[in-house]
């Protein structure tokens, strides 16, 4: 019979990279969600039957249990940037993550892989650093030889960085960005996605694992190789870090005042907190060059799917050939 793994939050952006190569390896797929009527699609990364999305709430331990017997491996991919709430950061990132190692080790499942992030530091500004570094602490308690992927921002086709901002520019002549000088090494979705099958299929050691891409680029410039792919001129104005905290504060101010009808996907004082360190592999941990992995860059990617924000969407290219022609 083939291998099982259950991987929770397996229909996010990281989680159905993972549960397609699994599949795709023949391995049987468990694909845990607080919404599995919404996750469907995954069913098509495998023959029928061998990919199901199933309900788990993580911050239940029958429910967690249910989804997690019988499976020969485990994947935490769920992460949260909602600071208040019944699923805040450490509900989810601390709290749940190390449920799901402890209900692991308990159904006697043999290898874990967990995601977290670059700056996870029990001692850094934001609660969601915070969170991260306890939720590696509980993984680790009780699954000692888990692999901690620490990815810098991740990047691919369903992303919510480079398609966020794309879809702002299409608006107005200008960019306003906080941590404009802040340090980013973006990494590209499906490389993440080899690693966490390496551990998977027990290829690669446990251990911590930063991930970062080829190039390190400020925030500013990974706006301006946007703008470049989406073929729009916008001046990049960085917002000094005291305004960005009080427009932070008013914003989450806002959702609190209308209990959460509006929702502050803009800009939180957690993440301005988190925009004041760079998102850099720090070099104390191992990375891609132990895995034998060589990462895709940022230009080879984006466009490939940012094309649909140029002014001329899919007929740019065309638009651009016409140009040139002579009469």
């Amino acid at each position: 019979m083939s291998k099982l793994v259950t991987i929770f939050g397996g229909s996010g952006f990281l989680g159905r990279y993972i549960a397609g190569r699994m599949a795709k390896d023949g391995w049987r797929v468990r694909v845990a969600v607080r919404r599995p009527n919404e996750a469907m699609f995954v069913r098509t990364y495998g023959v029928v039957g061998q990919v199901e999305p199933v309900f788990c709430n993580i911050r239940d331990d029958n429910s967690v249990r249910d989804v997690t017997r019988g499976a020969d491996a485990v994947v935490n991919c769920v992460g949260t940037f909602d600071a208040k709430g019944k699923n805040n950061f450490g509900a989810v990132q601390d709290e749940g993550a190390t449920r799901i190692a402890r209900i692991a080790a308990e159904e006697g499942v043999a290898r874990m892989v967990h995601i977290s992030a670059i700056g996870a530091d029990a001692e850094g500004e934001s609660t969601y650093a915070q969170t991260k570094a306890a939720g590696e602490a509980g993984v680790l308690e009780h699954m000692p030889d888990a692999m901690i992927l620490r990815p810098s921002v991740i990047f691919g086709a369903e992303d919510n960085f480079f398609n966020r901002f794309a879809g702002n520019v299409r608006f107005g002549p200008t960019l306003p960005i906080a941590g404009a000088d802040t340090k980013f090494q973006p990494v590209y979705v499906d490389d993440v996605a080899a690693a966490a099958q390496m551990g998977i299929e027990g290829r690669a050691p446990g251990g911590i694992y930063e991930l970062g891409g080829p190039d390190v680029n400020t925030f500013r410039e990974l706006m301006q190789q946007m703008l470049d792919v989406v073929q729009r001129r916008r001046m990049i104005i960085n917002m000094p870090m005291f305004v960005a905290r009080i427009a932070a504060f008013f914003l989450d101010m806002a959702q609190a005042a209308t209990f959460g009808l509006f929702h502050n996907g803009i800009l939180t004082r957690d993440q301005v907190k988190q925009l004041s360190t760079d998102n850099v592999v720090s070099g104390r941990h191992k990375g891609f060059e132990d895995l034998g992995i060589e990462p895709m860059a940022v230009e080879a990617v984006l466009p490939d799917y940012l094309w649909p924000y140029r002014p001329s969407g899919q007929y740019a290219a065309i638009k651009n050939s016409a140009r040139n022609l002579k009469a």
